[in-house]
């Protein structure tokens, strides 16, 4: 192969050795790519051997140094917004709530992975953090593997959602390859199956160099969750994204590209006005509306039917409440719903259903059932004594306004007929 490369008569030798770097860079990846390409199209992974099969390719090519290579492009993209990358360490995040005895103290002093609020199916959601890992030799991967796994496992058991910040990775904090394989292994059905969506924000090419070289191992199943958002304002139509904690870098540098990208033509048209509500609607407007619109019932058709059928059928459900349903399922009830046309849940085959839909009208509510009125008075239940609460609580919820207190008080019936079935069970 042969590389010409040329530099103006002013050129200093800097500019020479620049271009040697770059080209032999070029060289490296191109070498790397063709046998990447050689040895995964003629035979397919056998996918009984998908641990061991990546394990051979990865000893024979180096993809550690392809991965180096693709994040010294990203650090000088960074270098043309004027970014460098968070170059220096990170400085460890003092957590009110955590204390020195944490077992993970070490790592979750960090604030890599945090808790953060809920997605619009009020699935939780957890975020990790590029920006805030410090330089490799600071910090060992295998212990940060097993806090992820042992923050994860508090929620695994319902629906989750993960955010994961890119921006801030660099050969300085990157965890290698090898470690990226053995988290793979590590996280067992018992974390896939839940994951509802991955989030991958700021995505680079780093990462999709390292999607085709994870891709033969990776389910299309699973594959189907990831999502790349290419500006943070794109995680509004997923998450309730005031809730997160999004590092200040990310947030800087998330004004970098959108100013870099200003002279590009929108990639939405304007939001058009809100239409006004359907006569029957029930998602989205106020209880008092459903009540003028239903002959002065206080309880809405869809609490009364969706409750009722939980009543008939799954009493006795474990993780009734914990589990989500098809969000095109949800869709369409909410649909039939807000047309005032009939809803049979038999149709949909899960008892979950009716429980998402209960819990989506809720959170879906203009105002909550424990009405913004009522807000400064809940605040100060934990300063009245003990023996006054019940007193006090029962207050709070005679003020309501009468439809917000007959729909409580149905539901908390239901709740607590739930909760004796499910005691009869254990």
């Amino acid at each position: 192969m042969c590389i010409v490369m040329s530099c103006p008569a002013y050129a200093d030798v800097t500019c020479l050795s620049r271009n040697i770097e770059i080209s032999l860079n070029f060289v490296v990846t191109l070498r790397v790519a063709l046998k990447i390409r050689r040895t995964l199209h003629p035979a397919p992974f056998n996918t009984s051997n998908k641990g061991i099969a990546l394990s051979q390719i990865m000893s024979a090519f180096d993809f550690e140094q392809l991965a180096e290579i693709e994040l010294q492009k990203d650090e000088e993209e960074l270098e043309v917004l004027g970014e460098e990358n968070c170059t220096l360490a990170p400085v460890a995040h003092k957590c009110a709530d955590l204390s020195i005895n944490h077992p993970y103290y070490d790592v979750a002093r960090h604030d890599i992975i945090q808790v953060a609020g809920d997605d619009n199916s009020g699935r939780m959601v957890i975020t990790f953090s590029c920006c805030r890992l410090p330089p490799s030799f600071q910090l060992d991967h295998f212990r940060l593997l097993e806090y992820l796994k042992y923050t994860l496992d508090r929620y695994v058991e319902n629906d989750y959602t993960i955010v994961y910040f890119h921006y801030g990775l660099n050969s300085r904090n990157k965890p290698s390859l090898s470690w990226l394989q053995s988290a793979y292994k590590e996280f067992d059905r018992k974390y896939k199956k839940n994951l509802k969506a991955l989030y991958v924000v700021h995505p680079t090419n780093f990462i999709k160099v390292l999607w085709n070289i994870f891709k033969p191992l990776i389910s299309h199943k699973f594959g189907k969750k990831v999502s790349y958002m290419n500006y943070l304002s794109d995680l509004r139509d997923h998450l309730k994204y005031d809730q997160l904690n999004i590092p200040e870098e990310v947030k800087r540098h998330d004004e970098k590209l959108q100013s870099k990208h200003k002279g590009l033509p929108p990639r939405s048209s304007k939001i058009p006005p809100p239409r006004p509500p359907l006569p029957m609607q029930q998602f989205g407007v106020s209880l008092q509306y459903m009540k003028d619109r239903n002959k002065g019932e206080l309880i809405p058709t869809v609490v009364k039917q969706s409750v009722s059928y939980m009543k008939l059928k799954g009493l006795r459900t474990e993780g009734l409440f914990r589990r989500s349903a098809s969000v095109q399922t949800i869709k369409e009830i909410q649909r039939l719903y807000n047309l005032g046309k009939p809803v049979n849940f038999d149709l949909y085959g899960d008892i979950h259903v009716p429980a998402v839909i209960l819990k989506t009208f809720l959170r879906e509510l203009p105002e909550p059932l424990l009405a913004f009125d009522s807000l400064e008075a809940i605040l100060r239940i934990t300063s009245v004594e003990s023996v006054l609460r019940v007193a006090y609580c029962k207050e709070i919820v005679h003020k309501l306004p009468e439809h917000n207190y007959a729909v409580l008080k149905y539901l908390m019936c239901f709740l607590n007929l739930v909760s004796i079935s499910l005691i009869i069970i254990f």
